[in-house]
């Protein structure tokens, strides 16, 4: 399910359940290699999400305009994690989608993929 659908989709109405929960949520390490989301796993914390009800074209801004916006709504989320996890094993390509523009996902897919090779290469090495 894409953003815009489940964006425009569904409403939450108890916002102290998540500025609660948020107090709880820790940051993740970036570069750490996260397995894929299959399409059809839960995505049951799409429902805790902050951007319920945003308008979605905020999400998606045109070339060049501001992510600030967007990326506040994100900055409090309790599965801002969650969301970024999926966009990343998704491959989406345009968004802001936990927090982080394309070009931020990008940076991301490419550290991960520079440990992956470098945690294969030191197997390699070690067995040799």
């Amino acid at each position: 399910m894409h953003l815009i659908s489940f964006l425009g989709d569904r409403h939450m109405t108890e916002t102290a359940s998540r500025s609660t929960a948020a107090s709880a949520v820790t940051s993740t390490d970036l570069t750490t290699v996260a397995a894929p989301v299959e399409l059809g796993e839960d995505k049951s914390w799409q429902d805790l999400a902050n951007c319920l009800g945003v308008d979605p074209d905020l999400f998606f801004p045109e070339r060049g305009a501001s992510t600030r916006e967007a990326k506040e709504v994100c900055r409090g989320c309790v599965v801002r994690d969650d969301c970024l996890e999926y966009a990343l094993a998704n491959g989406e390509k345009f968004g802001i989608w936990g927090g982080m523009s394309e070009r931020e996902r990008r940076r991301i897919r490419r550290q991960r993929a520079l440990a992956r090779a470098a945690a294969a290469s030191a197997r390699t090495t070690a067995t040799a």
